[in-house]
């Protein structure tokens, strides 16, 4: 039988806040204890049961049909595995407390195994104030029900948590006397009892029980190990904190013998000895845990900084991070990267930004993943399948920097990708790329959320010590297992906060706090960035100093013309041959450059600078390149002799056709590249001969819409939903533990009810006459339906109108007037007096 099933026939009487007052004068009956989780949860008033279902989401999906439906899926594994999963540290050492425990538990035994047998000193204290918290909420998530001198675990919670050959006990207990000399020979068991000094059985039933009463009496238990060897005291030692197990040889040392013969030793396997529950506990001093934890730890102010200085250091991080990534979208919006076959990005295009950006391959990737995460890149989709912006970024480069800063920091807190993975492993040695499909880890928002929650509850500037942070993390939701993914998620959070600008020095930023809250927090951010200039400082060496953010004309025509040198606070530009040319071969000229440096310099143009436009510009265009497969053409014959006559030249397939031209094997574009890089500034040409543009434009992928976050499980779901799940429960759970009258005319003991998840059966006068009665009367029944769909279920109806082969009446199971046809109702039921 399922552990949320009934024992016998429930009625819904004892539900909290909907029994029925006993007349004046009279004394409340006691409700009988629940005998079952169903019971329990059946007397549970709406609220309880709402919060149930708002803890545990997964309950809903889909809604139950009656209480014992709830609670059965409430008994399964992934259920309550998710359920631990979700406990903080007290509380999953009160639910391991109770699984080493007996069952059932009362409240003082569960008392003792958390603070020892003393219970003494200000932990003990600690953990008796804390221990009703605990309880409740295991109660609220219904892994305890019971009253608190029956109090029991969830059979699925106890079989997780309790000790077992295959799985460790996360207390470190072994198994007890009784399961771990199950399958003794009586034989055996009894040399045990006479080595450990008890009087003599033939039962082994009584043997095994006066073993553990043995153990579990302090006074003789340590009389027994007072005669242990010394050296039997550190066999103890070494197994009494787990694991219990250890391995010995065919002839074990004395030592050893003396405990195994004593059964303070039991053996497990043919090589394996067991430390039995009941003696652990005993040396242990009755403490179910090593260290128990009943009370968060604090996290306290490390460091205090004026807020002020944190708002400042914030924002000029959050200045850096517009630019960066304004700068990665951009270098990606000519020739991005292809995309793997399997998805993601090549490690060598990950170098390669990670160079462009000049910074590590991790923070590029992080980076990259913010950018993907707020939709500015994607994939087009193409057969030859590249990375490249989105339309979407257009439109975030028009917004304030403020609103920018604003829709990277939105996504990065909801995002589920996770950039600190990137080039690690998963569970097949297939290293993780970036931007590829398996980086989602679903509870990344939320830990992200709860580090700056933390933060918030600091004063104003304080920043805390990252290890205390992330200890109370651990407390608030520890880790089952071996994971520790939840740790490094809180770290890569802290780091990532810090270099997006949430936080500044470690503590949380005002514009963070408002980004926290779920407030705009632009106006906060736009007072503290500075304002775009308009104009550059060129000077003698070839370098024009920005001293802040440029415009956007300036910037970009800026940055087609000059190479980034160093960023900060103030960006360097650093003017070169190549970067000029790069600038004539986008349509300028050598008079629009310089007149486009007078306009927006605040010192005069370098003669260097002038120099340097001016050279690049006589020599540019003074080849011509076009296709024959492609051919070069000068009017001074000499160079093109020169070029003929070099040795690097050779890999182009050139011969002259005439004195001023040569024809060349290569392709255009491969002409170029190899002519520029022998030192010339050649130009492609048109068929009639003009002058190419050869500044490409910029490519967008079709309308892409940023990424959906993996939710962690099932959404929590609102208030109404929850309240229409109640009423549905309780309608449902009336209608299958409701009480029938017995059919009129029927003798007692040939009673016509069907037996439980059976549809009743009446013939269809019956039917008539029944819902008939009932609705002149106003009475409920209880009636089968089949759907059209052929979907059978019972309800209990309080029929109003009966005509035209339809049944009106209000539904309890639905909570809404319904109509059904007479000949899909398979049977009728009338419902004792007190059901409704």
């Amino acid at each position: 039988m399922p552990e949320g099933s009934p024992q016998g026939s429930a009625t819904t009487n004892t539900q909290r806040g909907t029994t029925a007052q006993p007349p004046a004068g009279t004394a409340s009956p006691t409700p009988p204890p629940p005998r079952s989780l169903a019971e329990a949860l059946r007397a549970r008033d709406d609220a309880a049961l709402t919060a149930l279902l708002h803890a545990r989401p997964d309950l809903l999906n889909p809604v139950p049909g009656d209480i014992t439906q709830l609670a059965t899926r409430a008994g399964t594994r992934a259920s309550v595995v998710r359920a631990l999963d979700r406990l903080d540290r007290f509380a999953l050492q009160t639910a391991e407390a109770l699984a080493v425990a007996p069952d059932p538990c009362p409240y003082p035994v569960l008392e003792e195994l958390l603070t020892g047998t003393g219970g003494e000193g200000a932990k003990g204290g600690a953990v008796r104030d804390a221990l009703p918290r605990a309880l409740g909420t295991l109660r609220d998530q219904a892994l305890v029900w019971g009253d608190d001198d029956r109090l029991r675990l969830v059979r699925t919670a106890r079989e997780l948590l309790a000790p077992s050959a295959q799985r460790p006990s996360p207390t470190g207990l072994g198994p007890t006397v009784a399961e771990a000399t199950a399958g003794m020979s009586p034989t055996r068991i009894q040399e045990i009892v006479a080595a450990a000094g008890l009087p003599p059985t033939h039962d082994p039933v009584s043997a095994v029980a006066a073993l553990t009463g043995l153990f579990t009496d302090p006074e003789r238990m340590s009389a027994l190990l007072d005669q242990a060897p010394a050296e039997a005291h550190q066999v103890l030692g070494r197994l009494v904190w787990g694991p219990p197990y250890g391995e010995v040889t065919p002839n074990p040392a004395p030592p050893v013998r003396w405990l195994r013969d004593r059964g303070l030793l039991l053996p497990a396997s043919p090589r394996t000895v067991v430390l039995p529950r009941e003696v652990a506990l005993h040396l242990r001093g009755g403490l179910a845990h090593r260290r128990t934890e009943p009370v968060a730890p604090p996290v306290g102010v490390h460091r205090e900084h004026r807020p002020q200085l944190v708002d400042a250091n914030a924002a000029g991080q959050a200045l850096a991070a517009l630019a960066t990534v304004e700068e990665l979208v951009k270098s990606w919006e000519h020739t991005g990267p292809l995309v793997l076959r399997a998805g993601g990005l090549a490690v060598r295009d990950l170098k390669r930004t990670a160079s462009a950006l000049d910074t590590t391959e991790q923070a590029a990737a992080f980076w990259i993943e913010l950018a993907y995460a707020a939709g500015l890149l994607a994939s087009d989709g193409e057969a030859d399948e590249r990375y490249a912006p989105t339309p979407a970024f257009d439109d975030w480069c028009e917004l304030p920097p403020a609103e920018r800063w604003s829709a990277l920091a939105s996504a990065w807190l909801a995002a589920t990708r996770t950039a600190g993975m990137v080039g690690e492993q998963d569970t097949k040695g297939r290293t993780l790329a970036a931007l590829g499909p398996d980086l989602d880890r679903s509870p990344a928002p939320e830990v992200r959320r709860r580090v700056l929650e933390l933060l918030a509850a600091l004063p104003e500037g304080g920043s805390p010590a990252p290890d205390a942070l992330l200890e109370r993390l651990a407390w608030e939701r520890p880790e089952r297992g071996t994971s520790d993914l939840r740790a490094r998620l809180a770290h890569w959070t802290l780091h990532d906060a810090e270099v997006l600008g949430v936080t500044g020095r470690g503590a949380l930023s005002a514009f963070g706090r408002a980004l926290l809250e779920g407030r705009d927090p632009a106006p906060l951010l736009a007072p503290l960035l500075p304002e775009p200039v308009d104009h550059v400082l060129l000077q003698a060496d070839l370098t024009a100093v920005a001293p802040g953010p440029l415009r956007r004309p300036l910037g970009d025509v800026l940055a087609v013309l000059a190479d980034v040198e160093s960023k900060g606070g103030a960006t360097v530009y650093r003017f070169t041959p190549g970067s000029v040319r790069r600038a004539l071969d986008s349509g300028q000229t050598a008079s629009d450059l310089h007149a486009f440096l007078a306009e927006h310099s605040r010192t005069p143009v370098p003669q260097p600078l002038a120099y340097l436009i001016d050279d690049v510009a006589r020599r540019h265009g003074h080849l011509r390149v076009g296709a024959a497969s492609s051919y070069v053409r000068c009017d001074d014959d000499a160079m093109l002799g020169e070029i003929l006559a070099d040795k690097r030249s050779a890999g182009l397939g050139l011969r002259r056709l005439a004195p001023t031209v040569l024809a060349a094997q290569a392709e255009p574009g491969a002409l170029l590249d190899g002519l520029r890089a022998m030192g010339y500034a050649p130009a492609a040409e048109s068929r009639t001969g003009d002058v190419l543009v050869a500044r490409a434009a910029a490519y967008r992928t079709p309308e892409r819409t940023a990424p959906v976050p993996v939710p962690d499980g099932p959404p929590v779901p609102d208030a109404t939903l929850l309240g229409a799940a109640v009423r549905a429960i309780r309608a449902g759970d009336l209608a299958a533990t409701a009480v029938r009258k017995e059919p009129a005319g029927q003798s007692a003991g040939q009673s016509a009810a069907p037996a439980p998840g059976e549809l009743p059966r009446t013939s269809a006068a019956e039917t008539l006459a029944t819902v008939q009665a009932a609705a002149l009367t106003g009475s409920a029944v209880w009636i089968g339906y089949v759907n059209a769909e052929g979907a059978a279920s019972q309800r209990v109806i309080a029929p109003v109108r009966v005509e035209g082969g339809f049944v009106t009446g209000y539904d309890h199971t639905a909570d809404e007037v319904r109509t059904y046809a007479l000949h899909r109702i398979t049977g009728v039921a009338e419902l004792a007096e007190d059901q409704v």
